[in-house]
């Protein structure tokens, strides 16, 4: 699929001249293809919010270049704003009016007509379960209504691009998972997603392709299997009471011993799991736990992250993280 998202070379800093602050953003480089998900995940301070905002026009990128649909998000940044649309961390609601009202408002602000306007709200409403608190004050709403309220607003022109900037922060699992629905429906309907996230299951559920940003680069980027066979395939994992017995097992199963665990690489089938499991019981010291566990995405950004840290050369004007 072609890219509707592009970023080339982007550099943003924020430090006084003279300062030895790293760069937020230092040569970052991605793409969003048409139709679907990008994640982009980094530790705090990353650079994930300030490649939304420069993505989304909002910041000016002081090396690089970035398009939205073809659009420079810098010389085209009028037509960048008509396809798409921003979720901010911060719900952007009035608390005042009523879910019904904000919906309105923001639909007379994208200068849409009253007619359009009030269909449009009124589908938006059932979409995203807020038709029965649609007369109600926004300052009674949950924070999953209002967070729902704030994404319902943002697809009232159906953008073409949303930018999502960690959206289900602050929130509850159910509201969580509510709002991951609403994700899939969004991009089923045609509209890519940019999103950006601090929980690796929220990356693992909905996105196609996950980048990984460390120190203002993309330190890794794939999808979410594809990431996960960076640090290694599934393998079955033993805890025994001591460590002489898991000493004496790893042998007979070429595993990797630490302490009182040994973990042993599988395919994950059923016939070689079952294989491992015979070959302890005949090893003669029996487990107290075993699981067969397959990488996360827990395990890509904890390994990753530290290996950008440590393979990386340093420059003269960066520090450790």
């Amino acid at each position: 699929m072609a890219a509707i998202v592009t970023a080339e070379g982007l550099c943003k800093s924020f430090a006084r001249r003279g300062s030895t602050s790293p760069p937020v953003l230092d040569g970052l480089d991605l793409e969003l293809e048409e139709g679907a998900v990008l994640a982009l995940l980094g530790p705090n301070g990353a650079g994930k919010t300030t490649t939304v905002r420069i993505l989304s026009t909002l910041l000016r990128p002081d090396a690089g270049r970035a398009t939205v649909a073809g659009f420079d998000v810098v010389r085209d940044a009028h037509r960048v704003r008509e396809i798409i649309s921003l979720t901010g961390q911060q719900v952007a609601v009035d608390a005042r009016q009523t879910g019904a009202e904000n919906l309105t408002m923001m639909g007379h602000l994208a200068h849409l007509s009253r007619q359009v306007v009030r269909g449009r709200v009124a589908e938006l409403l059932a979409a995203f379960d807020l038709a029965d608190a649609a007369g109600r004050r926004v300052d009674t709403y949950s924070g999953g209504m209002r967070r729902r309220l704030d994404l319902a607003a943002g697809l009232l022109t159906r953008p073409r691009v949303m930018f999502l900037d960690e959206p289900t922060t602050g929130l509850d699992p159910r509201s969580r998972q509510a709002l991951w629905d609403v994700v899939r429906g969004v991009v089923e309907e045609g509209t890519s997603v940019f999103l950006t996230t601090q929980y690796l299951e929220e990356a693992d559920r909905l996105a196609q392709r996950v980048a990984l940003v460390d120190g203002g680069r993309v330190a890794a980027e794939g999808t979410p299997a594809q990431l996960k066979r960076q640090v290694g395939e599934a393998g079955v994992e033993f805890t025994f009471a001591d460590p002489a017995a898991a000493a004496r097992v790893a042998p007979t199963l070429t595993g990797s011993v630490d302490g009182v665990r040994v973990r042993v690489a599988t395919d994950g089938s059923v016939a070689h799991v079952r294989a491992v499991l015979s070959a302890v019981e005949a090893a003669g010291a029996v487990p107290e736990h075993w699981e067969v566990r397959a990488p996360t995405l827990d395990d890509v950004f904890l390994t990753l992250t530290g290996q950008v840290r440590q393979d990386r050369p340093a420059r003269p004007a960066e520090v450790a993280a």
